[in-house]
């Protein structure tokens, strides 16, 4: 077996001899033909536990397919891209992350297609498991997690805030969220508003994230002064405005008065009391009732 496999090595050419091919055959119009090929091609190259030499076809095969308007194919390859940085094992590090990086090279490829916002939402979930698997951060890279947040908000026919908000607070870049949420404020329906507003400042405090919580709401204040807008005073916004100094005191007893004061406008949205069972357990140390709840697996059910 160890003679066969051996032998199955040395008939694999250099990986740039089948790039080159294969682009021949993308140029003469055959998208299908060379789709197929490149997966048949790939798939022996990582049986051959030749993975760089993998991921080089697949890179250059789905920016190809890409450029020639070709986004299922292109975003396919891209995925399988990413399941061969996975059974290479290949570490994820911030620092790779560049405009160089060919994660973020595909990223931007998918994201220029427009065209079906599935693909790169696909590809960018698969790049986030990645990179939770092989990387420091449990909840995967908060740069991959603001790049999907920015394309699903940019691209999706109907917004879906709760989910951006979700990436956006897995992400590190609070002052380009607030940018995002004003621009929502501004062509969401009335009583939107307020809502967007809480649920991005709950899902942070859920996670201990007071710093950028705090950040969140004040930088959304500036902006929406700035651009001479109306910030919302609902009763909800009253609470987290509430919630966030109640939150830097010892005083549970205070926070669960403002959790009952303040019950009608909290059960404006189901997610919110979970999120403040878990803000109970986080600055507390309340246990929950049920342990298996929580915004950390209902994230991954969302993506």
């Amino acid at each position: 077996m160890m003679l066969r496999e051996r032998a199955r090595r040395v008939t694999l050419p250099p990986v740039q001899e089948n790039i080159d091919k294969l682009e021949k055959v993308i140029k003469d119009g055959n998208c299908y033909g060379a789709q197929q090929m490149y997966k048949s091609i790939s798939a022996r190259y990582i049986s051959a536990q030749r993975f760089s030499e993998a991921m080089d076809l697949l890179h250059s095969g789905a920016c190809l397919q890409l450029k020639n308007n070709q986004v299922t194919c292109g975003s396919e390859l891209a995925v399988m891209f990413v399941e061969a940085l996975v059974k290479a094992k290949v570490p994820y590090d911030d620092g790779n992350l560049g405009e160089e990086d060919d994660v973020h090279q595909l990223a931007e490829a998918l994201a220029a297609a427009k065209t079906r916002v599935e693909c790169c939402s696909s590809f960018l979930r698969a790049a986030i498991r990645w990179s939770a698997e092989f990387g420091p951060h449990r909840s995967g890279s908060p740069q991959l997690h603001v790049m999907l947040a920015e394309y699903l908000y940019t691209e999706s026919p109907e917004l879906d805030m709760a989910k951006i908000t979700l990436h956006f607070v897995r992400g590190d870049d609070p002052k380009k969220f607030a940018s995002t949420l004003v621009s929502f404020m501004g062509k969401c329906y009335p009583g939107e508003d307020d809502l967007a507003i809480a649920r991005a400042v709950l899902m942070y405090l859920s996670m201990g994230n007071m710093r950028d919580a705090n950040f969140l709401l004040s930088e959304v204040k500036q902006q929406v002064e700035a651009k001479k807008l109306e910030f919302p005073q609902s009763d909800l916004i009253h609470f987290i405005s509430y919630l966030l100094q109640t939150l830097q005191r010892d005083a549970y007893p205070l926070f669960s008065m403002l959790r009952s004061g303040y019950k009608p406008s909290i059960d404006r949205e189901p997610a919110f009391n979970e999120w403040l069972d878990d803000i109970g357990e986080v600055f507390y140390g309340v246990q929950r009732r049920n342990p298996l709840q929580g915004m950390f697996g209902e994230m991954f059910k969302i993506m």
